[in-house]
């Protein structure tokens, strides 16, 4: 039998409301009991960046987007050749 815990820390959800308030000048203790979390926590997601909030995450333009490897996998699965389906949608990928 499998035992079920909690997982550790904070959600990638709850990340964002520490930030939040502690920009509106909530104590390290109120955000945890805001979070049902414990304040080192908390106190681990605020310093990591000196205590400002991190730029949102964004993929790099020269990384494919979901669209262009759902059709590279759907020419595989076809059975083309990764040559064959770079020539197919070179005109589709401007890079």
């Amino acid at each position: 039998m499998a035992i079920l815990r909690r997982p550790r820390g904070l959600s990638t959800n709850h990340k964002q409301l520490p930030w939040e308030q502690w920009q509106t000048g909530q104590s390290l203790r109120e955000i945890s009991r805001l979070l049902c979390q414990n304040p080192g926590s908390v106190h681990r997601v605020l310093s990591t960046n000196g205590g400002i909030a991190p730029q949102p995450r964004s993929r790099s333009s020269r990384h494919l987007t979901l669209a262009e490897r759902e059709k590279i996998s759907r020419g595989l699965a076809v059975g083309l050749s990764f040559r064959r389906i770079s020539h197919r949608w070179d005109a589709l990928l401007p890079r």
